[in-house]
């Protein structure tokens, strides 16, 4: 992983204890209460859960197109001809120099589905395990905007993140211990199976000595990969290693005047101009982020590792220093990064896009699960505008899952976020339906929304659809944060009010039970007589024009205050025709563009 900006580091196994990687279905967040767990202690994680590995599904996932699929058979290709090593080690990285954001954490959701799919491939029979790494011993190169006390933070720029002081108080003891602890928030909200690992943790146990003291011994070989890749000026102070000063406790970037690759020691000169002489391991120094990924690779037998785009060019730099350590480079997998509204790369330090907790505000956590499956090599905006549709999709793959043979089923993103086994879920109601019965009701809380839907589905109530019952508390809080600020009415011109007043009337003619279907084919039917909503290049079941999706766009326009909206005849038969025909009437009246 290394998500946008990820540095350097490395660390110790910690601790992200989860019984299943499957996603929750519920909206229970995981809460941190108390200090980090201390590094070194390590806490022993229940099993994967078991996989039902069928004749029929281990056929269709030699074949399966979909990516998880396609990533993890070049795993197995790795070990082709000879053993699986005792562990497949799978990582992802984490550079906790601000807030954690959304980004981050989808190669955590990404890697488990390669990791789920390579169980699947190898009949689980090789034992798996999931690094989730972070690189807290990097120096605070900047303070993150979005910390609450600036001023706080500014004397300790430059020193290990695990050394700066917590500005959001607290029981954590460092900025970097509370950034990892969002960290592990996020991860154990999802259900993730994984062990946490620092950076500060791992260099300063040993458990990288033996790497680095490599490192020394062939640092010319290392520094012949570096230069080139940098300019003249950058070039004559480069080093690999960045000593910790004793002085200042700040990360130094500055030249060495000598390796002792015998006595595995640095020299340099230390910020006050004293020359200093630092050992190489116990967490004296640190390696710079792109000589530390291969180091890392080589010490730990990284297997598969993710990461964004902005890391490509990199990545045969990577490769080679982790193979001139004596390891060999991992499978990878490139993704498109995220992006804000205004088209930019979202940035932990920035603060910009979404962070974890709105999204799971406003929407299940499987609908966010679900973002991060489609289109991994795409790049895709990542705000507000995008949870109704992803919510929308999710409940339509997992309605579409049981029908679907195991071709399908392992093309549908449910079965990848729920490990196999995608849950049964009735949804009598869609979201987009649940968000436009809230705008036109201005209902506020549960009941009242349910007033309607149990009208439009006897017997469907909180008590038998708990799963609706938690879409229409999103629905309200979306609404009223997102949908309701932005409603602007207008009020409709001549041809519309001719058009509005017939629809009403149409809408009269109906029965007052009539299903969504006869309640569009009677909206239609008046549209189709209107010249302006024509539309001649589609057919009416009679042959003449078709109807232009004007016509629904003024609907909602008027009626809604909103650009557009789900199938008209869905909403009436769910809001009430009684309740249509009066909101046409406010509409008529005046009553809602004033």
């Amino acid at each position: 992983m290394r998500c946008s900006e990820r540095k350097s580091g490395a660390a110790a196994p910690q601790v992200g204890k989860r019984e299943t990687l499957t996603l929750p279905d519920t909206t229970t967040r995981a809460t941190l209460s108390g200090p980090t767990p201390e590094f070194s202690k390590v806490v022993t994680m229940s099993a994967l859960p078991p996989i039902d590995l069928t004749p029929a599904l281990l056929a269709a996932a030699h074949e399966s197109k979909a990516w998880p699929f396609e990533e993890a058979r070049k795993i197995v290709a790795r070990y082709k001809g000879k053993p699986f090593p005792e562990t497949v080690l799978f990582e992802t990285g984490y550079g906790p120099s601000g807030l954690p954001h959304i980004g981050t954490f989808g190669e955590v959701a990404r890697t488990t589905m390669v990791r789920h799919a390579f169980r699947v491939l190898t009949e689980d029979k090789v034992p798996t395990k999931l690094l989730c790494f972070s690189d807290d011993m990097d120096g605070m190169r900047k303070i993150p905007d979005n910390v609450p006390d600036r001023a706080f933070l500014e004397p300790h720029l430059h020193k290990p993140l695990t050394v700066v002081p917590n500005p959001f108080g607290g029981d954590y003891a460092s900025f970097g211990d509370h950034n990892n602890a969002m960290l592990r928030r996020f991860l154990d909200t999802f259900g993730f199976e994984y062990e946490f690992a620092s950076a500060t943790e791992y260099y300063k146990s040993g458990r990288f000595d033996e790497v680095l003291l490599r490192a020394a011994e062939r640092y010319d070989a290392i520094m012949a990969v570096m230069l080139p890749t940098l300019g003249p000026e950058r070039q004559a102070t480069y080093s690999p290693f960045l000593p910790i000063s004793p002085k200042t406790g700040r990360v130094l970037y500055v030249p060495m005047k000598h390796v002792d690759a015998k006595a595995g020691t640095i020299t340099f000169d230390d910020e006050d101009g004293t020359e200093t002489t630092l050992p190489v391991t116990g967490g004296a120094v640190k390696l710079q982020w792109k000589p530390d990924f291969g180091m890392r690779w080589a010490a730990l037998g990284v297997d598969f590792e993710m990461f964004g785009k902005d890391h490509q060019t990199n990545q045969v730099i990577y490769d080679k220093i982790c193979s001139i350590l004596g390891g060999t480079p991992p499978e990878h997998f490139v993704y498109e990064l995220f992006l804000d509204e205004h088209g930019q790369k979202i940035s932990k330090s920035k603060g910009n896009g979404l962070t974890i907790d709105e999204w799971l505000t406003y929407a299940p956590t499987e609908s966010l699960a679900l973002y991060m499956f489609q289109r991994p090599r795409q790049a895709k905006k990542l705000y507000f505008d995008v949870i109704p549709r992803a919510v929308e999709e999710y409940y339509q793959f997992i309605a579409a899952y049981p029908r679907q043979d195991w071709k399908e089923r392992l093309g549908n993103p449910v079965w990848h976020i729920h490990n196999g086994a995608p849950p049964l879920v009735d949804m009598p109601v869609s979201f987009g339906l649940l968000l436009n019965l809230v705008s036109a009701s201005n209902a506020h809380d549960r009941s009242v929304l349910w007033g309607f839907i149990s009208r439009h589905k006897p017997g469907v109530t909180p008590q038998t659809h708990p799963e609706l019952d938690r879409l229409v508390g999103y629905a309200i809080r979306y609404f009223e944060d997102f949908v309701k600020p932005t409603k602007k009415f207008r009020a409709p011109d001549e041809i519309e009010r001719a058009a509005l007043s017939q629809l009403s009337d149409a809408l009269a003619a109906l029965p007052q039970d009539a299903d969504g279907e006869a309640i569009q084919n009677a909206a239609l039917n008046v549209a189709r007589a209107i010249e302006r909503y024509q539309d001649h290049a589609k057919k009416s079941p009679e042959g003449g024009p078709g109807v232009s999706v004007a016509f629904f766009q003024m609907i909602y326009q008027v009626l809604l205050g909103q650009e557009r909206g789900p199938r008209f005849g869905s909403f009436v038969a769910l809001y009430g025709i009684a309740e249509t025909r009066a909101l046409i009437g406010q509409a008529l009246e005046g009553a809602l563009a004033a």
